[in-house]
């Protein structure tokens, strides 16, 4: 990513799930990701990044 990027994130509780979604503020890409409501904020959030870092690598290779 970037080095002056940011990452914005929004995590959503609905029953025993998560969905957290993840935004790179320079690229505009946006990924949501599902998880166990119980899981904590910081596992989310890794969750959301790894697959925002994949997203922003597959439209690098985009020519």
């Amino acid at each position: 990513m970037a080095d002056k990027s940011e990452v914005y994130f929004e995590i959503t509780i609905v029953g025993t799930s998560a969905k957290v979604v993840a935004m790179d503020s320079v690229t505009g890409i946006e990924v949501a990701a599902i998880g166990p409501a119980k899981a904590s904020v910081a596992d989310l959030k890794q969750l959301a990044l790894g697959k925002l870092k994949l997203a922003i690598a597959r439209e690098a290779e985009i020519p």
